[in-house]
């Protein structure tokens, strides 16, 4: 049960893999199919300059026919010729071919080249309709003394007549004899021509065709496509056959992708005789792409004319008809959307016209209100520059009461902060001077005179001095933690003053710190710091020489120094 399972699920898989490749692949020719279409527009439009290829080709060859000095290079030439106009011009083809019987008769042992000849004239008026004139011809053929090959050609001929013959005739039994003719001489080509020629290709395909066979038609395409250079003009033959295959086999995209390139195959190759075209016409007229269709049927036209082949004119006179009616469907379609389109507008310019007055007579009310809005907006707008330049006034008082504010804070705070560190430092010395007494005290009640003396001597001084420098330096720097910083800011950069320790202060940094706290005269930082007087005016005029503005300003801004 569960091998049929995967297996079922197996199929399905494969199936809906081969689905989706199978509509990738019918995409992608579609899109191919569209920019072929845009080629041939392109082609059609430059086919001037494929014919005038041609005809220099032409030109060329009928002056190397003037040149020639012998009937051999003159039937080489004559017949190249022939290969030239073939599908150009269908009389100018029938009269070099005449030209190479005469001038293959005039030679000895070149009566297969007479037969070749006059098989081929014969299947140019079967071509264009001129059924009596081809079998006269080919009875006049004598295929005595001919190789295998030009008694090919020959039924050939005789194939083609009987087969074009068979296509326009409208009595069912006269088609049926002149099929079961064509078949005879049908099987006595394919016993003398090689299997790989083209006619035999062709005659195979068609077979298969008529039969409904369309994949024994594509197998018959398969190998005669590998026998056929790519954009020749035989290709375009190739090509149509196989249009027609997928034709049979309903399907619209790949049998246009081969008809459009058999199309272009015989614009470029510079062909007058446009099969291919005029089927093309036909298709698109059944998609209702009409201005396509009529410029190809057109440009059909144009070539059949100039080609002299009654059957393609004869081909192409309905379909011109049917052109023809379905633009006149399409204009009279056109007219009648014209004229309701014209009421339309009709009815819609009275009420226009109507809309008209009315949005006037409301533009005149708007008008009277917009002007009294100006004189309103014009009003508030005096108003507001009033009420901007009060409130303008009024951020200037806050900002001002701001910065009082702040300053008035920080004063407090700093005075909070020397009220404390001046109660600690007088408590520090209380403590220190209660022990001292005491240690006296006990001294002179044990009569230690001599330690007493040691102990009272000024060697401790210094030691208290720099406790109380460090004292100092911690809490002038808890109070401006950045003042070292902006000192030095205020100073050149080859002045200033590189800071010792974290949370100490060198002497002149001390003496300035000191004037940022008030006191500025030099006697009282001397007695503080415990130098002299001169010492300090020393430091105060050389620090003031490395100031970056004016020197006699500088103790001003040292003063301006806050907390951040």
């Amino acid at each position: 049960m569960t091998k049929t399972y995967l297996h079922i699920k197996t199929i399905i898989v494969m199936t809906l893999c081969l689905a989706l490749h199978a509509l990738a692949c019918h995409a992608q020719t579609r899109q191919s199919v569209d920019s072929l279409l845009r080629c041939i527009d392109k082609a059609v439009d430059n086919s001037s300059a494929y014919v005038a290829k041609r005809e220099r080709r032409i030109g060329k060859l009928r002056r190397d026919l003037a040149k020639a000095t012998t009937d051999s290079e003159r039937y080489r030439v004559a017949f190249a010729l022939y290969g030239q106009y073939a599908p150009f011009v269908n009389d100018s083809a029938v009269y070099f071919l005449d030209r190479c019987v005469t001038i293959a008769s005039r030679m000895k042992g070149r009566e297969a080249d007479v037969c070749t000849c006059k098989a081929l004239i014969a299947m140019r008026h079967s071509s264009t309709g001129i059924y009596v004139e081809s079998l006269k011809t080919l009875s006049d053929i004598d295929t005595a003394n001919v190789s295998s090959l030009a008694k090919g050609m020959y039924f050939q001929a005789y194939t083609h007549v009987y087969g074009e013959m068979a296509y326009y005739s409208h009595v069912a039994a006269t088609k049926a004899l002149y099929e079961e003719i064509q078949a005879r001489y049908r099987a006595r080509m394919y016993a003398n021509l090689p299997a790989t020629d083209n006619a035999v290709f062709q005659h195979r395909q068609l077979q298969a065709l008529n039969s409904g066979d369309w994949r024994k038609a594509l197998r018959v395409n398969d190998g005669w496509m590998r026998h056929v250079r790519e954009g020749s003009y035989p290709y375009a033959l190739v090509t149509l056959y196989r249009y027609l295959a997928y034709k049979l086999d309903n399907d619209s995209t790949r049998m246009m992708y081969w008809l459009a390139q058999s199309v272009l195959s015989d614009i470029r190759n510079g062909v007058l005789d446009q099969g291919s075209m005029w089927e093309m016409a036909n298709q698109l007229m059944v998609t209702n792409n009409v201005d396509r269709a009529y410029k190809y049927i057109s440009y059909t036209c144009y070539c059949a004319t100039r080609f002299g082949s009654r059957q393609r004119l004869a081909q192409i006179a309905p379909l011109l008809a049917d052109i023809a009616r379905k633009y006149k469907t399409e204009n009279d379609r056109y007219n009648r959307q014209q004229n309701i389109a014209l009421g339309v507008i009709s009815v819609l310019a009275v009420v226009l016209l109507f809309g008209f007055f009315y949005v006037v007579r409301q533009r005149q009310k708007l008008a009277v209100a917009r002007d009294d809005l100006e004189t309103s907006n014009r009003q508030l707008q005096e108003f507001n520059v009033r009420l901007e330049s009060l409130n303008g006034q009024l951020k200037a008082a806050n900002a001002r009461l701001s910065a009082v504010n702040k300053e008035l804070s920080d004063a407090n705070r700093v005075k909070e902060e020397y009220v404390g560190l001046f109660m600690r430092l007088c408590s520090d010395y209380i403590n220190k001077i209660e022990a001292l007494r005491k240690k006296v005290n006990n001294k002179v009640k044990t009569r230690q005179y001599a330690e007493l003396y040691d102990m009272t001597r000024p060697k401790g001084d210094k030691e208290e001095l720099e406790v109380f420098y460090a004292n100092f330096d911690s809490a002038f720097l808890h109070l401006f933690p950045h003042f070292f910083e902006s000192f030095n800011a205020l100073l050149r950069p080859e002045e200033r003053i590189e800071r010792p320790e974290r949370d100490r202060l060198t002497t002149p940094v001390r003496i300035f710190a000191l004037i940022r706290l008030g006191i500025t005269d030099s006697g009282k930082i001397a007695e503080f710091l415990h130098y002299s007087v001169n010492t300090i005016y020393n430091y105060r005029a050389h620090i003031k020489k490395g100031a970056i503005n004016d020197k006699e300003t500088f103790e001003d801004d040292i003063r301006k120094i806050g907390t951040f």
